[in-house]
């Protein structure tokens, strides 16, 4: 009797928190296309804008790039909860898959043909990317913990070797130089006004994929993976099936990253695909906030526009010292604010439930 009269407590408690948080998700879900439609049209106005100067569209260039990349790695650590150390792996052969295939079939007048157009090689890379995933994910994910992450580690370096020593295929150290800009019925994306609304375009397509899945069972499955195992496993969800099809997809999403990169900047080498990416990606994901679309584009956004302005205003001499600064922004987020910028939304009572299991054990 007296476990049932405080439980009737609690519950009339929280009832008015239940009914604001219930009210704040609802004014949140109203809201949400209209706010979403002023940023994209703000991103669209940008270039056109006082602050459009060249430097600030390639910037905001490399920052969408960076989101496509954080938001595609953010569906292994992110939605399922595994260490993916290797999501550079899966940039560079998205990358190398669009810049053979573009070179391979050059015309005679120095232009592609359709089978090196942009629009048929970004599904191909995506697929290659894909196709990786699942050969890696399926014998290794049966891992857990630091071991899966040692095994995706040293996928990376296996795929910097590959490209670096294969000199007959990649050219090796010397990289792939000369490859085209996309073009699409005669028109060339040539500019970086260009390719700024053709990676805005991606960015669009990328968050609408990743708010599909994290609503759809697919989702809800990944994240029953991320909170526990067991239970999931429990409740019938096949682990295996889950882990491979979320490695696919984000291996997808970083090889679609890798192919656009190659068409930008038009010359790539195996220096670009190191480990250090895939590290620098999942701060992004960390500073933002694990799990959350939102919380990783804006830690996309905050770290390559720090990255970017450092890199100009100090000394050459101090250009790689800015990377300590990123270090000492990690180190206070995980002292100050572990869930990150924007960490996923929680209700009330789960907040309060995780407080209570944590006075428990303790």
């Amino acid at each position: 009797m007296q476990a049932e009269r405080l439980r009737g407590e609690e519950a009339r408690r929280l009832a008015p928190l239940r009914r604001g948080w219930a009210a704040l998700r609802a004014g949140q879900e109203r809201h949400r296309p209209a706010v979403l439609s002023l940023l994209v049209l703000a991103a669209c106005l940008l270039p056109w804008s006082p602050l459009g100067t060249p430097f600030v569209v390639h910037v905001a260039i490399l920052v969408m790039l960076y989101m496509v990349l954080a938001l595609g790695l953010n569906v292994v650590p992110g939605f399922t909860g595994l260490l993916d150390l290797g999501f550079v792996g899966f940039y560079g052969i998205g990358a190398y898959t669009a810049g053979l295939l573009t070179l391979r079939f050059a015309g005679a007048d120095g232009w592609t043909g359709w089978l090196g157009s942009f629009w048929v090689i970004l599904p191909l890379a995506a697929l290659h990317g894909a196709l990786w995933g699942v050969l890696l994910g399926a014998p290794t994910l049966r891992l857990t913990g630091d071991y899966f992450a040692i095994v995706t580690f040293g996928f990376s370096e296996l795929v910097v070797l590959i490209i670096t020593n294969e000199v007959w295929l990649t050219r090796g150290p010397m990289g792939l130089p000369g490859i085209a800009p996309p073009s699409l019925g005669g028109y060339v994306f040539g500019s970086n006004l260009s390719m700024y609304y053709l990676i805005l375009g991606m960015v669009c397509f990328t968050v609408l994929v990743m708010h599909r899945l994290a609503e759809s069972r697919l989702g809800r499955a990944w994240f029953a993976i991320r909170e526990d195992q067991v239970a999931a496993q429990t409740c019938g969800i096949n682990l295996l099936t889950y882990k491979v099809i979320a490695f696919a997809i984000s291996a997808a999403f970083g090889a679609m990253a890798g192919s656009f990169f190659a068409r930008w900047i038009q010359f790539i080498s195996p220096n670009m695909f190191k480990f250090w990416e895939s590290i620098f990606i999942l701060c992004m994901i960390v500073l933002g906030g694990m799990g959350g679309i939102v919380g990783t584009m804006l830690g996309a956004a905050l770290l390559i526009t720090l990255s970017e302005v450092l890199r100009v205003v100090l000394p050459p001499a101090l250009v790689g010292a800015r990377f300590l600064l990123f270090g000492l922004i990690l180190v206070l987020l995980m002292r100050y604010r572990p869930g990150g910028l924007v960490p996923s939304a929680q209700p009330p009572r789960g907040r309060r439930v995780a407080r209570g299991r944590r006075g428990e054990a303790l």
